[in-house]
């Protein structure tokens, strides 16, 4: 199973290039599987840097919650709806299965048989003289479940509802039970006795089936050409022969028809009490109408779990949808230890105060000893400039700056041009929807129980923000309200300036505290005040514990 690496939801430039900068070392030294993924959009920035970079975006997934596909078995056995008691009884019992999906035609699903059916398909009819002698099946069928061949054949591939009858009796008796019965429906088996077979070819039956392996003699092989009956010769002898060809009946009258199917992308989760309650023993797993897999109940037993890396965060809150029910391996990041996350074995963590996940994955390339290829040394770089501010964030450390000039090393650019460009790439306020601003770099926290939002944007002077600051605050309000979140904040940083202005979508108990200018309404001027991480959160913090939340 693929191992995933994962920035946060929203992810910024630092989440994703971390992520494909740590899945290419894993992939150079312990884990070959590692992939990147991310739980959302890049946004403009992030895809000029891979851009730049020539490194491919990771894989957008936005739920790892186990789906039917990845419980099921991949390699189904099934039936066709044209196959036989036999082919369809041996293919069950090489794989030691008690039920099989079977398909139409069109290879569409279209019903399950299990041992039981089958059991009925040679035990129907009861002692009804002529119910309990049909089979349904083609000439061509039963000589292949003999092993047989052919001596006359007149439309072998036919079906036909045969009326089975043994020549086991005298010819009197024979003839006479012979007489009661359809002719065009008989299936006569017999030894090398020429006087049942004498009138069996007058008669002018379906079939006759020489047993032991024995031939017609000639005449009698004129006499079947011209009354058209068709001569099969078995190698058995006259019960075993008997009992094949009962095992040559299609299987289409036992097949149930009334199933539950399960798509192979529903999540397991969603239909495992359905599942558990159904009688039904096997459940076909489709994925555009066709056949993909099969699952049992005793697959639900032990749920394979998605082995996942988290970089660039540490709670559960911010991680991909169901990330609670991975194998979270390790995580490697440099914010805050938030706390709700959990594991149920020993796994890699490294927390560090630097300034960008980057930074610990250069480093983890230094200490290997590996030179990382001029992409993804950009890609790292480019991490690290975002999260920093190109070094000048708050948050930057004498060992961001020691990994930057490493990185310039192994770059095909100049890193202060490429700073320049990226900076001015992709300002969200001029080319995103309200909507998309704040959710671009959003994440939530939950601190003493009470659940808030922080969103970042870096823009070049804050004309852009005045120009559409009231519909940034009615979407504010509408992410607080849809994510059932107490508030949400905005910062918008100025790179330029080195300042931010913070917008509300509401003012918790306890925020006339904050100690900053207010410019209007929920809205603040923070100066010097660049990181989310390391100046406002701890500063929202601060108000919060000063105001605990009551409850009437």
């Amino acid at each position: 199973m693929t191992l995933y690496v994962f920035g946060h939801r929203n992810p910024d430039t630092d989440a994703i290039c971390s992520a494909v900068a740590y899945a290419d070392f894993l992939k150079q030294t312990i884990r070959p599987d590692a992939m990147a993924a991310c739980c959302g959009t890049p946004n403009q920035r992030t895809e000029f840097a891979l851009r730049k970079a020539s490194v491919a975006a990771p894989k957008i997934i936005m739920d790892i919650r186990p789906v039917i596909e990845d419980a099921c078995n991949r390699e189904p056995v099934f039936a066709h709806r044209s196959d036989v008691f036999f082919d369809v009884y041996q293919r069950m019992n090489d794989h030691g299965i008690r039920a099989i999906p079977v398909l139409g035609d069109d290879d569409q699903i279209v019903g399950i048989v299990t041992l039981l059916d089958l059991l009925e398909l040679m035990l129907h009819g009861g002692v009804d003289p002529v119910q309990a002698r049909e089979v349904r099946s083609t000439l061509d069928q039963v000589a292949k479940v003999l092993g047989g061949s052919f001596q006359h054949a007149v439309e072998p591939q036919q079906i036909d509802d045969f009326v089975l009858t043994v020549g086991a009796m005298s010819a009197g008796g024979f003839t006479e039970r012979m007489n009661k019965l359809p002719a065009d429906r008989l299936l006569v088996v017999s030894g090398d006795r020429p006087t049942i077979q004498l009138p069996a070819l007058e008669c002018g039956v379906r079939a006759l089936v020489v047993t032991g392996g024995y031939q017609l003699s000639s005449g009698l092989m004129q006499l079947a050409k011209a009354n058209d009956v068709t001569v099969i010769n078995s190698p058995y002898d006259t019960a075993t022969t008997t009992m094949r060809i009962k095992a040559a009946q299609r299987i289409e009258s036992v097949i149930d028809a009334d199933f539950i199917t399960l798509s192979a992308k529903t999540p397991v989760e969603s239909v495992r009490t359905q599942l558990y309650r159904s009688p039904q023993t096997i459940f076909p797993v489709t994925d555009a109408g066709k056949l993909v897999g099969v699952l049992s109940k005793s697959d639900l037993v032990h749920t394979p779990q998605q082995e996942i890396v988290l970089v660039d965060h540490n709670e559960l809150g911010q991680a991909v949808q169901g990330a609670e029910t991975a194998n979270i391996v390790e995580v490697l990041d440099h914010h805050r230890l938030g706390g709700s996350l959990k594991s149920t074995r020993p796994i890699r963590f490294t927390m560090e105060p630097v300034g960008s996940t980057c930074t610990l994955v250069a480093k983890m390339f230094q200490r290997a000893n590996i030179v990382p290829s001029p992409g993804i040394a950009l890609c790292m770089a480019s991490g690290m400039i975002s999260d920093t501010l190109f070094l000048r964030s708050p948050t930057t450390t004498d060992v961001d700056r020691e990994v930057i000039e490493w990185l310039r090393q192994h770059c095909d650019c100049d890193l202060d041009e490429y700073a320049g460009e990226f900076f001015q790439i992709g300002s969200a306020l001029r080319t995103c929807s309200p909507e998309q601003v704040v959710r671009e770099d959003c994440k939530e926290f939950e601190e003493s129980s009470r659940r808030f939002s922080i969103s970042q944007i870096e823009e070049i002077g804050f004309d852009l923000f005045w120009q559409r600051k009231d519909e940034l605050a009615k979407a504010l309000k509408d992410l607080a309200r849809e994510n059932r979140l107490e508030f949400s904040a905005l910062l918008v940083t100025d790179i330029a300036s080195n300042g931010s202005l913070l917008l509300m979508s509401n003012e918790p108990e306890g925020w006339e505290e904050i100690n900053y200018p207010q410019l209007e309404d929920k809205l603040y001027e923070l100066n010097e005040v660049v990181s989310r991480k390391k100046q406002l959160l701890p500063l929202i913090i601060s108000l919060l514990d000063s105001s605990p939340l009551t409850t009437g």
